[in-house]
Parts: C-alpha cells; structure tokens; sequence
C-alpha cells in the first residue's frame, strides 16, 4: 500500500460526506473488551477455572461452563486462516468504504476470530492482534504485520480507526503550557500539516521564535475565558481543525476548608468552562467533518491530572475542578462520538509546570506528555496515564480504591 499522501485543496463544490458509523451494539460483558481497547492492552476473557482463554466475551466458559471469567493479558500472535475482500457491504459504513478486507485468525491464545485485516495478511501468514477502538467506539480486532516494526498507516482500515497527525491540523489551546513547546516538536515530526498555539493574554511577553520557526507552526490569539476570542477563533479556524489538544490549566493549592474559594473558582474557569466553550464553538465542525476523507477531522485531547480520579486533599479546589473536567469529558465524547471524533484523556502526576516546583520527583516533564500524546492518538486510544505517579494510583485504584483515599492524605 502506497503512504498517505497530502491533501489536495478541497472543491468547495463537492459535498462533505456525512458521518456513517459502524455497527455499535454491544453486550455488557463485552466492554471488558472496550476497556481493555480504549488503555492499549491486549486483553482476553480467560476461564478463571480451567485457564482457557475465549472470544468473544461469553458469561460462561464453553469448556467446563464456569462462570468465573476474567480479563488477562494475552499472546497477540495469529495465523491467518483466510481472507476474503468485501467489495459491496451490506452495512452502509463498509460499503462506502469498500473495499474492505476481513479475515479469519487461529490465535496463538487458542480462539478463532473474524479480524480486519491488513493488506499483507494472506492465508497461512502469521500476524500480530491488536484490540482496537472503532469509530463507534466499540472494541475490535485488527490483524497486522507481525514485525512491530511495520507502519501499520500504509493501511486505509487502520487509519480509519485511528487518529494519526499526519497530514492534519492541530490546535493546542494554551501556548504558555509547560508541554506545548514538545507538544509541536512532536506533532511536526509526526507530520502535522499545521499547528496552531492559542495565545490568551498576547500583552504578555512570549518568546514564540523557536516555535514558529518549524514548518507549519503558528500563534494564534485565543482566550479560553473570552466568549468574543473563541467565537473569532472557530470563525477563522473552525473548519481547519482536525486535532484539539487542550492543555488548559490552572493550579492553586488549597485544602477543602483553607482553600481560596476564589482560586476554586478561576481554576473551574480554566478546566471546565474555558474548554467546554471551545467546544461548543469547534466541535459541531468538527463532528460534521468526521467522514471528511483520511485526514479529517479525528480527535480531541484533554490533559488532566490524575488527581481527577484520586483526589489530594493538599489540592482540594483543583482536584475538584479535574474531577469536573473528567466528568464534562464524558458528556463530549459521546457528542464527538456522532462524528466519528476520538476524546483522549491524558492523566498525569504531577508535572514540571511552575506550580510543582516544590514536590517531589518523579515529575511529569512536557517530552512525555508529548510522546503520549502523539502515541495515544496513533492508536486511536481514550485513557493514557503518564508518568509514574499517575500509573502508580491507576494501578492501586484498580486494587483497592478506599486504600488510595487514606493514602492521599498522608500525601
């Protein structure tokens, strides 16, 4: 398969396709699966009993009837019994996306499985499985080069289930953000055709010379807490936007009782109202432009801390604000989901920004907010924990949550 090239100018005369989505009804049980998917794990049911793995999520093995089913990480390898290319899809999504190609695997963890599949999967090749995110936001599985190596992009399947830079525009929405300086370095080495960083306060002094000086890269005035300055953003740029990174943000610490409500209040500001602004200008643009070829629009990123989920008495008023934003994120998601559109939530620990300066390491520096950012979107991913700490309280949340809330008072 040749790369994916350029876009050409659009013909303003052609219409914009309209968002079709595939199929979407799902079990419960099967949305172990969809976590499993929306982390980047590899994950499938396995007899708690007999240690059979499964596929699909059943409530009761097949081979000794348990009904102890759990999620466990399993060997991604297959063999590809057959192939065949669907060429008319009766489901209306495929067809306009035809030719499609599916597969039959043998997989290494034992089941036989339907799979999309990559142009290089032939009967009898071996192929690497990856538990992924549709556009109806429901797990599948895609079978691949087996060499992780291989660019999974020269495949038109993969990237309509991803939501790679390449070749899109991206707007970050506050260019002061620890993160935005790697966050456009990284973009552009992921061949984004143009990033814009909003500026809000431009009377402010910023050194934005290194930053324009890459290909592509612009500042843009954009205040997140001004109605007038985002309606004058989606004017101009509302339906050049294919990626939101949204790196709003503004800590204060403060207990529950000793907190400044005022610096509760400017930090719901910043997370919670300023974006959800943003969004209501840019998104409706954006979900309309879902189907809008390769490199349409594709995905909204929030970064939020891990404190959304595991709040810090120490950070009272800021957790709260996270916690908000995470709640709000939700809500969008399942807008943007009319579209097509991906919502990735980065969580962090605490980070290198200005406000940390004082607690420990190990913090969270801009370099791996980008990298995870990039990877999450190559991948078409929802939930990303960066950094120790923030994997660190995912991990211990999973086992027991009310420990973690004793836990964090003790800082």
């Amino acid at each position: 398969m040749a790369p994916l090239q350029p876009p050409r100018r659009k013909d303003p005369l052609k219409r914009t396709p309209l968002p079709l989505l595939p199929p979407g009804q799902r079990s419960r049980a099967a949305h172990h699966l969809t976590a499993a998917a929306a982390e980047g794990r590899f994950a499938l049911p396995r007899c708690a009993a007999c240690g059979t793995f499964h596929f699909p999520v059943r409530e009761a093995c097949p081979d000794c009837l348990s009904a102890r089913i759990e999620m466990v990480e399993a060997p991604e390898g297959a063999t590809v019994l057959s192939q065949t290319t669907a060429e008319v899809p009766a489901d209306n999504y495929f067809r306009e996306r035809a030719p499609w190609r599916v597969g039959l695997v043998k997989m290494d963890a034992g089941p036989t499985a339907l799979v999309h599949l990559h142009p290089e999967g032939i009967a009898g090749s071996r192929v690497r499985l990856v538990l992924m995110l549709d556009r109806a936001e429901q797990a599948v599985l895609y079978a691949g080069p087996e060499q992780k190596g291989a660019d999974p992009m020269t495949d038109p399947q993969w990237r309509e289930m991803t939501a790679d830079p390449l070749h899109r525009r991206v707007l970050i929405t506050d260019a002061r953000s620890f993160a935005a300086p790697a966050l456009v370095k990284a973009l552009v080495e992921a061949g984004a055709r143009e990033v814009r960083l909003g500026l809000p306060e431009a009377w402010k002094p910023f050194a934005a010379g290194k930053l324009t000086a890459l290909p592509g890269v612009s500042v843009v005035p954009l205040d997140l807490g001004s109605e007038r300055s985002v309606a004058d953003h989606a004017r101009d740029y509302g339906g050049k936007t294919e990626i939101v990174i949204n790196t709003a943000d503004h800590m204060r610490p403060g207990g529950a009782l000793g907190g400044s409500i005022t610096a509760t209040r400017d930090a719901m500001e910043a997370v919670v109202f300023g974006p959800m602004r943003l969004a209501q200008a840019l998104a409706p643009a954006m979900i309309g432009r879902g189907a809008d070829g390769p490199t349409g629009a594709a995905a909204w990123v929030n970064l939020l801390s891990v404190h959304a989920l595991a709040p810090s008495p120490a950070l009272a008023g800021w957790s709260a604000a996270q916690a908000a934003a995470l709640a709000w994120s939700h809500s969008l998601r399942a807008d943007l989901a009319q579209g097509g559109v991906k919502l990735l939530n980065l969580f962090c620990g605490p980070t290198d920004s200005d406000w940390f300066q004082t607690w420990p390491q190990p913090r969270v520096g801009g370099s791996a907010v980008a990298t995870a950012a990039v990877s999450g979107l190559k991948r078409g991913l929802e939930e990303m924990f960066v950094g120790d700490v923030a994997k660190d309280i995912q991990a211990r949340l999973a086992a027991n949550p009310k420990a973690v809330e004793r836990e964090m008072r003790q800082g």
